[in-house]
């Protein structure tokens, strides 16, 4: 009924010019917004994000990989770098950067370095790509939706994982595995990316070799840098059996020479081909599961150290992804001179000292909380140089030249260090975060110390505050280790190599010092309580209140006045009204 009555009274309504209009721009404002909604999900579906029976079966084959923390899945425009610190790979893009042997920044070199597969007849495509920081690689996968049906089961998967390999410096690995379960036949279309290959005279296990050769400019040079690329060759199609699987290991050796003067450019060239064809041959000899093995190991040494966020409090804390995302990229992009044969056995042993023990490394505050150190997100190789270089600079200033020095190896150490704010010092290794900071939960893993490691947490009990864990792990034989919470005022506690660790509480001094001590030397370490000159020694706690003791006497007498002030010329209004000059009387008479 109520309905009825509204409905008699619309053409009254719309009678009015003003209500007209109004209407029009509803029904105008409604139409651009559905127009707008199905181009973006055109858009979408165009790029092949949700094509529906390839979606599906992208999600059950990403779900089919590492587990998280050794997997870090990359965002639609994130950047799919391998690199060794001499060649870098953008695997999306399949453009190659170089470094040229004596050093100096990286540039982009125009040649072929990664095949690219392209399905033929298929209906629609999902891809997803991952980054595995542990392993030092790239793995993409992609569905190709091939069949008639709607479901997963007519989807081809192709999976690829790259990587620049980190003890051979010229060499780049691609693995591809197409798994076809239906019940046609798959094919696909292989072409170089980034240049054409020159077929070779040799084979390299059962396939051709091809070539490419090209130059390399560097800024401010007038001389060239002549590049040589020498891969094994795909088939121009590849055919995929129905209910079959079929998987390649390529592999890719880019070889840079020294810049020569234009007129020996093509000598120089000719002798890069050769030497980029026998250092092809070599490593087809030792198979793909060694190379994948050595490029493993040589990673996961380097993981051997890092960080790990438990806990976050703050909006300007990095997370556990972006710390170790950013590691890889910086990593990836710095040369190993350690892991170079021809490195002299004196430079070898200077190197490896400065990593066991790096003097005043590292100084100055943390750099937790350094967002264009520790960004969120980076989409191009040149953000990944311009990152590398601020903070190898960083360290430098920081005295951490040595470290720099050692390449990747020491690079890793520095920025671990520099992420609680551990520094070294003549005698001891002291931990001097900021006690303010310490709401938030992390571990920082293989920090060396002579040859062994040290483990230290900063980790938060059932009411929320902070103590600090401590683990060795010893290498060799073990030494003995010691250590004390801020001001040892307490004796030195022996670190040993127990499963369970150590704890300390944390404890803040007047004037700050570092909240812990490690040393070699029990002697320094009692001696150092008499050198400290402190006013206090604070628990946490009670160190936060002083911090934050709350708002400030003058702002809780304010509120109070204003609320005595208000009732009391809340009393008066009342006064007035019945008892003052002219008052009206409480009750009226009946009378």
């Amino acid at each position: 009924m109520w309905a009825q009555q509204r409905l008699k009274g619309l053409p009254g309504l719309l009678s009015s010019s003003w209500a007209r209009r109004l209407l029009l721009l509803v029904l105008l404002l409604g139409a651009a917004g559905w127009w707008l909604g199905a181009g973006r999900a055109r858009r979408a579906g165009g790029r092949g994000a949700e094509p529906g029976a390839a979606a599906l079966c992208l999600r059950a084959a990403a779900g089919a990989g590492p587990g998280r923390g050794e997997a870090l899945p990359l965002p639609e425009a994130g950047l799919a770098l391998a690199g060794n610190g001499r060649l870098l790979l953008d695997a999306a893009a399949g453009r190659l950067w170089l470094r040229a042997p004596g050093g100096g920044p990286a540039a982009p070199a125009e040649l072929p370095a990664l095949w690219r597969l392209r399905a033929l007849g298929g209906r629609g495509e999902a891809r997803a790509a991952q980054v595995l920081p542990r392993a030092g690689a790239v793995r993409a996968v992609r569905c190709v939706h091939t069949g008639p049906g709607p479901g997963a089961a007519d989807c081809v998967t192709l999976r690829e994982e790259v990587l620049a390999h980190r003890a051979r410096p010229h060499l780049l690995l691609q693995r591809l595995r197409i798994d076809n379960p239906t019940g046609r036949a798959a094919a696909f279309e292989a072409a170089a990316a980034g240049g054409r290959l020159a077929p070779g005279r040799e084979q390299a296990a059962g396939r051709p070799v091809v070539l490419a050769s090209g130059r390399l400019a560097l800024p401010g040079s007038a001389r060239p840098v002549p590049v040589a690329v020498a891969a094994q060759a795909l088939p121009g199609r590849l055919q995929v059996a129905p209910r079959s699987q079929l998987e390649e290991t390529l592999v890719w050796v880019v070889r840079a020479g020294e810049p020569v003067e234009p007129a020996r450019l093509e000598e120089a060239l000719g002798e890069l081909r050769e030497a980029a064809r026998t250092e092809l041959l070599e490593a087809v000899q030792v198979g793909a599961e060694g190379l994948f093995r050595e490029h493993r190991q040589a990673w996961a040494d380097l993981f051997a150290a890092g960080v790990e966020m438990r806990r976050i409090t703050d909006a300007h804390t990095p997370s556990s992804d972006t710390v170790n995302m950013t590691l890889y990229y910086v990593l990836s992009s710095v040369p190993a001179p350690l892991l170079d044969p021809l490195l002299g056995a004196e430079d070898r042993e200077k190197l490896e000292a400065s990593l066991n023990y790096a003097d005043h490394c590292f100084s100055g505050h943390a750099t937790m909380h350094a967002e264009n150190l520790w960004p969120a997100r980076l989409s191009s190789v040149p953000q990944v140089l311009q990152l590398s270089d601020l903070w190898q600079l960083t360290l430098q200033k920081r005295g951490c030249k040595a470290l720099v020095a050692a390449g990747v190896h020491g690079l890793m150490q520095g920025m671990v260090l520099s992420f609680g704010g551990l520094q070294f010092t003549e005698n001891h290794l002291q931990f001097q975060a900021d006690p303010d900071v310490l709401h938030n939960s992390y571990s920082l893993r293989g920090i060396r110390y002579n040859k062994d490691l040290i483990n230290l947490a900063v980790l938060l009990d059932a009411e929320g505050k902070p103590f600090l864990h401590v683990s060795v792990k010893f290498q060799e034989k073990p030494v003995r280790l010691y250590a004390c919470e801020a001001g040892c005022m307490n004796e030195p506690v022996e670190l040993t190599a127990d499963a369970g660790g150590h704890t300390f509480p944390v404890m803040v001094t007047q004037p700050i010092t570092p909240l812990l001590y490690i040393s070699t030397d029990l002697v320094h370490l009692q001696a150092l309580r008499h050198t400290l000159h402190l006013k206090a020694i604070l628990a946490h706690e009670e160190h936060m209140a002083r911090q934050y003791p709350g708002l400030p006497f003058l702002f809780w007498f304010s509120v109070a006045s204003l609320i005595t002030l208000f009732h009391l010329f809340l009393f008066k209004l009342i006064y007035n009204e019945y008892c003052g000059p002219g008052a009206r009387p409480l009750f009226r008479s009946k009378v």
